[in-house]
């Protein structure tokens, strides 16, 4: 799945780029999206996010690409690749922001984890 952000001023800091904290909210809502269109009827909340290193800054006006995969499936739980680009006309390693991994657990109605 993919998905489509555009950077607006609210999005920056002092320096003019996004703030890390704003990219990392963007990948947890989009994998999260992903997530529930593959489980619909499933209560599943984050529970982990990989390491991240942005490569480097995104200003505003940019068009940032969000390419979202499942990568792992367990007995509760469902984790999720995201790679974030630049999106331009063709894809390229100058192109490429970061990418992390998400998981996910499903959760039962007492709020502790139950099978997928």
């Amino acid at each position: 799945m993919n998905n489509y952000k555009l950077v607006l001023p609210s999005h920056l800091n002092h320096y003019g780029h996004v703030f890390g904290g704003m990219l990392l909210q963007w990948v947890d809502e989009y994998a999260w999206i992903a997530a529930t269109i593959e489980y619909p009827d499933y209560d599943l909340v984050t529970i982990g996010m990989d390491n991240v290193v942005f490569k480097k800054g995104v200003q505003e006006g940019s068009i940032l690409l969000f390419e979202i995969n499942k990568s792992k499936v367990g007995r509760t739980s469902v984790q999720y690749e995201i790679n974030v680009y630049h999106k331009n006309a063709a894809k390229s390693d100058d192109n490429f922001i970061f990418s992390t991994h998400v998981t996910f657990v499903r959760i039962g109605e007492n709020g502790k984890k139950v099978p997928l």
